[in-house]
């Protein structure tokens, strides 16, 4: 009795006793020495992810949390709870100084002066422990936390002491009814219930501040053991009914209530209301069709450093910090997305495994405004194991984001290609080999890779259907998707500078590739340089970046990565550091109202016809569809937003077309893209695209060289230095040596556009140049026609002897031999 009075003395609880002696002195000495500074610091609490709905109100999403606790102020708890915490924890609470020596007394006493103190703790101690177990918690590291922990948990004489001195510290800091709501908010009421407002939410489905008397004191109970006596178990009922009616005596006998009112509470049957509060994105989903979007905004937390070091630390804090997370989604433009999305595209089908997906950002910031996809969103392994329509893994984002590996993106590359043929200084109007043919590598400038080359050897490409085109200007050819025309377009480029504008775009594969030094010169992100890639996007990539990268045509260039997050907001109600969009200059000005020139009239002239907007939003578009119609995507946008949808084979590589044809799978993503640009019209608008520059429209000409008389491959050769592209017209008569050239379409000496194809015509040999005859009487002029093999020669008799003065065909002109030859004179 006299350590413990001793250290009462020193600390000043209790001026009323005198204790002198060695025991006392030493435990002075203890006591001074013990730290008497304790921070109670931030409670973890839930975060929230928020998004607007269409009236601009924000509206809860998820709720993310390791303690659900939602810390609440005094006049926010019944004065019930208050009563039934003192009245049963610690009556003398409002009288002591933290520690009541009465109750120390008591159980030192008790206890035969072991090292064990239960029964000792005051509210003021227990509100202490709590906190030394939240700062325990607040631990990351596994192994530091379980040891800080068992620690706090302690019941011996030093665990006591450190509590009495840190409750004397706080007892001197803080008000007893500041102590007491810390108390209240702090404790745990079984599994992860923190505070009284979550437990009240929690087992009775209301606020702290509506609870009855019967149901404050049910709650109160629950702290003294929560695994026996929390009420959400059938089990425990009794138990807590027991303790209750025990905590109701406590108040009547402090004069906390009345006795009638102590009768008709322990009259009342303890009828719990448990209402839990769900947590993750599965309720984003089963509320508002989010759950893919929610994902995406958790991931995009935990992939950034400004949440900690790691991907631990980060989902560590995310689930403690109280972050209220508000969001970029548009309602408006998820909900469109959806019944699109639902109307056209089932969550599963036999035969094929399914998938499609829409996603948009706005340009110039990179919010991502909608985020659908065809299979409901769950991250539970019991429910997506045994049922096809669920998923966890988000077909819009990388592979850290959600867990797609991407997919081929098919000819909406021929966007990036013409970007760079743009940016080269090419102009749109220039004429190309639109056909499908064999070239050799070689004839494809690379200077990243070795040689300079692509490589060597054979290369056989052609168009969809092995339709053939012949010559196509660059505008057209992008209009119609026509592969061979972009393959002659890349011939005139450099493959590394398409490439790397890709790169600038923002344009990367959704997960790592393999390690294979022929599959990419860069990074493991990075596309890989092959030539069929600039008509036909072998590489796999995310849909968010193809959306992301076709909003720099809309705006000047710039293009903006994928966000999902407006704000981030703190318990304090203060602004939280995180990583936003990085926008930057991918592409000049000028080279972007070049694209979306083409890509405009695209939408009005070609292939992205349904790209057309509902109330004439000015829409840029390119269309998609990889081999064996695998998939099919539409990427475009408006000044304002770009969107990408993607609609084929999650795996396998069965054709869409099967499903349908254009009514079904294979044209659905033709009718998702506008159910949502329509909305995104609406609501931001949209405004005409600046125009082209000069250099992007111009019209070069050149005059056509003369290549008669050569072998047809010089001729080719000479044609194709001068920039023209070349195609065999066939043999036509001729007086050059049979298999020489004989003319050009169009002819020598004149001009033609630059690029523009040049048809060369073989000769036959089946004409000679015609001799003239004129002057020559008419026996020899009949005589030479015949020595040069023209026999049919209509030679009027009175002729024979006279000068011949006319022709017909004239003489030196190209005939052939069977042809008629007529020759007059003047008599």
């Amino acid at each position: 009795m006299s350590a413990v009075a001793g250290v009462l003395l020193t600390a000043a609880v209790t001026p009323i006793v005198a204790v002198t002696g060695a025991a006392a002195s030493s435990a002075i000495n203890v006591f001074e020495n013990l730290p008497d500074h304790l921070n109670p610091g931030q409670l973890a609490q839930p975060s929230t992810i928020y998004a607007k709905n269409s009236e601009g109100k924000d509206v809860e999403v998820a709720t993310f949390y390791e303690q659900d606790r939602e810390p609440v102020k005094w006049d926010e708890i019944s004065q019930y709870i208050k009563d039934a915490a003192v009245a049963e924890e610690d009556p003398r609470f409002y009288t002591h100084g933290g520690v009541d020596l009465l109750a120390t007394s008591r159980a030192v006493a008790q206890n035969a002066m072991g090292s064990n103190l239960s029964g000792a703790s005051t509210i003021t101690m227990q509100y202490v422990r709590n906190v030394l177990v939240q700062e325990a918690e607040a631990i990351v590291d596994p192994e530091e936390r379980d040891a800080a922990y068992e620690d706090a948990m302690r019941q011996d004489m030093d665990r006591k002491l450190k509590e009495m001195r840190y409750s004397v510290s706080i007892e001197k800091q803080y008000s007893k009814d500041e102590i007491l709501l810390g108390y209240l908010n702090i404790a745990l009421f079984g599994r992860q219930i923190y505070g009284i407002q979550s437990a009240a939410q929690y087992y009775y489905g209301k606020d702290a501040s509506d609870v009855s008397l019967a149901e404050a004191a049910s709650l109160v109970a629950i702290v003294n053991n929560p695994s026996q006596l929390q009420i959400d178990l059938p089990e425990n009922i009794e138990r807590n009914q027991d303790r209750r009616n025990k905590i109701l005596g406590s108040m009547l006998n402090h004069g906390r209530i009345t006795q009638e009112q102590y009768d008709e509470a322990v009259a009342t049957a303890v009828e719990p209301n448990i209402t839990p509060r769900p947590a993750g994105c599965d309720i984003a989903e089963s509320r508002m069709n989010l759950g893919y979007f929610c994902d995406y905004v958790q991931r995009y937390i935990l992939n950034d450093p400004s949440f900690g070091n790691s991907s631990q630390e980060r989902f560590f804090n995310f689930q403690r910090g109280g972050y209220d997370i508000h969001t970029t989604i548009n309602i408006d433009m998820q909900n469109a997305g959806v019944q699109a999305m639902r109307d056209n595209v089932p969550a599963t089908m036999d035969g094929i495994d399914i998938g499609g997906v829409g996603v948009s950002t706005e340009n110039g910031t990179g919010r991502v405004l909608a985020m659908v996809q065809n299979r409901t969103f769950s991250a539970d392994p019991e429910v997506t194991k045994d049922n096809a329509s669920y998923t966890g893994i988000n077909y819009s984002t990388d592979f850290e984001y959600g867990g797609s590996g991407g997919f081929q993106v098919g000819s909406t590359f021929k966007a990036i290609t013409l970007t760079e043929w743009i940016r080269s200084g090419h102009s749109v109007r220039q004429s190309v080999n639109a056909n499908g043919r064999t070239e050799q590598y070689q004839n494809f400038p690379a200077h990243c890779l070795d040689g300079g080359v692509y490589g060597y050897g054979n290369w056989t490409f052609q168009n969809d259907q092995g339709r053939q085109y012949g010559t196509r200007t660059v505008q057209n050819v992008i209009e119609q998707s026509i592969n061979g025309g972009v393959v002659s377009m890349q011939q005139q480029m450099d493959l590394c500078d398409t490439f790397d504008t890709a790169k600038k775009l923002g344009v990367h594969r959704a997960a790592e590739q393999n390690s294979d030094p022929t599959m990419s010169n860069y990074g493991t992100r990075d596309l890989a340089i092959l030539p069929s890639t600039v008509y036909g996007g072998t590489d796999e990539i995310a849909p968010i970046t193809m959306a992301s990268a076709f909003g720099a045509f809309g705006s000047e260039g710039e293009v903006c990565t994928p966000v999902p997050i407006d704000k981030i907001l703190d318990p304090d109600g203060e602004e939280v550091n995180f990583t936003g969009s990085q926008c930057s200059s991918a592409i000049a000005p000028e080279v972007a109202a070049g694209v979306a020139y083409v890509l405009q009239s695209t939408v009005e002239n070609g292939l992205a016809g349904h790209a057309r907007s509902a109330i004439g939003t000015p829409h840029y578009a390119k269309t998609g569809t990889t081999d064996n119609v695998k998939d099919n995507w539409t990427v475009g946008g408006s000044s304002k937003v770009s969107t990408a949808v993607w609609v084929g084979n999650v795996t396998g590589d069965v054709s869409t077309q099967q499903f349908g044809g254009w009514e079904g799978l294979m044209a659905a993503d033709q009718r998702i893209w506008p159910a949502i640009m329509n909305v995104a019209d609406e609501e931001y608008g949209g405004d005409p695209f600046p125009s082209p520059g000069d250099a992007t429209l111009r019209v070069t000409t050149q005059e056509v060289p003369d290549t008669s008389g050569q072998s047809y491959d010089d001729a080719k050769k000479l044609l194709e230095d001068a920039g023209f592209t070349v195609s065999d017209g066939g043999d036509t008569d001729s007086s050059e040596d049979e298999g020489r050239v004989a003319r050009t379409d169009p002819e020598a000496g004149s001009s033609a556009p630059q690029g523009s194809s040049i048809r060369l015509y073989r000769s036959n040999g089946s004409m000679s140049e015609l001799p003239d005859v004129t002057g020559q009487d008419g026996r020899d002029a009949l005589r030479e026609l015949r020595s040069a093999g023209f026999g049919s020669v209509s030679l009027p008799g009175s002729c024979r002897n006279e000068e011949i003065t006319s022709m017909s065909p004239s003489g030196g002109s190209d005939a052939k031999r069977s042809s008629q030859v007529t020759l007059s004179c003047d008599s």
